[in-house]
This record gives C-alpha cells, sequence and structure tokens, in this order.
C-alpha cells in the first residue's frame, strides 16, 4: 500500500470513529464527554469574558464561549483549506450543542449540577419570556447539532476520498 492510499485510509478511519463518538454523544447528550472538561473551562471563561458587557450578555457568554471556540477553529481550518480538520472541528461544534440542549431543556426543572448559583438559561430564557419553550428550544439546538454531525462527517469523508495521488490541494476550494 502506497503512502497516499495508507493516508486516505487512515482519514476515512479517523472520520468514521468521530461519526460513531458523534453518534454516541447524541444518544445521550447528557453523559459526561472526554471533551466536556474543555468545553466547561471555555463556558465558564465565557461568563468572565462577556460579563463586561452587562449580566446577561454575561450569562449567555457562557454558552456563547462555549460553542465560539470550536466555531472558530472550524473556520480557521476551512479558511486555510484544511477540509478534514474543519469537519473534525465541526464535530466538536456538534458535540457542543448536544450538550447545550440539555442545558436549555433543563432550564424550567434545574435539576442539573451546576458548578455556580442560578440556571444560565433559567434567567435567560425567563429575561426573554421565553421559559416555557425551553423544551422547544433545547430541540431545536439538538437538531442543529444532528445536522452539523452529518456536515461533519459527510464533509470529512468529501476531502479524505477528493484527493488523487498527485493532487496536492487539501479541499475542495
Amino acid at each position: 500500500m502506497d503512502r497516499w492510499t495508507a493516508r486516505r485510509n487512515l482519514r476515512v478511519g479517523g472520520i468514521v470513529l468521530v461519526g460513531i463518538y458523534g453518534i454516541v454523544c447524541a444518544k445521550d447528550p447528557a453523559d459526561f464527554g472526554f471533551l466536556d472538561g474543555v468545553d466547561l473551562i471555555f463556558h465558564e471563561a465565557g461568563h468572565v469574558i462577556f460579563g463586561i458587557f452587562g449580566e446577561f450578555v454575561g450569562v449567555l457568554g457562557g454558552t456563547l464561549m462555549q460553542v465560539l471556540v470550536p466555531v472558530s477553529v472550524t473556520v480557521y481550518f476551512y479558511l486555510h483549506r484544511q477540509v478534514y480538520s474543519a469537519a473534525v472541528a465541526l464535530f466538536w461544534v456538534a458535540q457542543n450543542c448536544f450538550n447545550v440542549s440539555v442545558y436549555v431543556k433543563d432550564a424550567r426543572a434545574q435539576v442539573l449540577p451546576l458548578l455556580g448559583e442560578g440556571h444560565d438559561w433559567n434567567y435567560l430564557l425567563g429575561r426573554l419570556h421565553l421559559l416555557s419553550w425551553d423544551q422547544a428550544l433545547g430541540n431545536l439546538v439538538y437538531a442543529l447539532g444532528l445536522v452539523l454531525l452529518g456536515v461533519a462527517v459527510v464533509g470529512g469523508l468529501y476531502a479524505a476520498l477528493d484527493q488523487s495521488p498527485g493532487d496536492r490541494r487539501r479541499g475542495p476550494l
């Protein structure tokens, strides 16, 4: 097997594993996964960073930062024509959507164990008079995660299989 074929097979196998892990994350998004600790750090940092813009934006900033970091990584890779890496990073965005959906859906019940006082989504949806929509909004965020997971896997497979041995491009751009 030549180097190109080995690399292609490794990439295909890698994105298949990402897809399988994505399904595991989607199946039970409340379970603690290996990226959740990293996501929590970004979430908590977001409260501090966005807190300079006031209480509402500071509370929203936790979720914003938790999602913006992997979105930024995805955009960086895509703009640098590293489509396969962008697809893997997009999985990270999808995984965050699954986690955020659990948090949003808990806004009224408030049964999740939290680090600090108060529940971000209870506060946010309450201020917006949307608290009764917590389940629908959580389901919408979850559905977005499913779509992003699908795009990540299909995009990763496309990037892995798109190049011929003599093709030096890093993706379809």
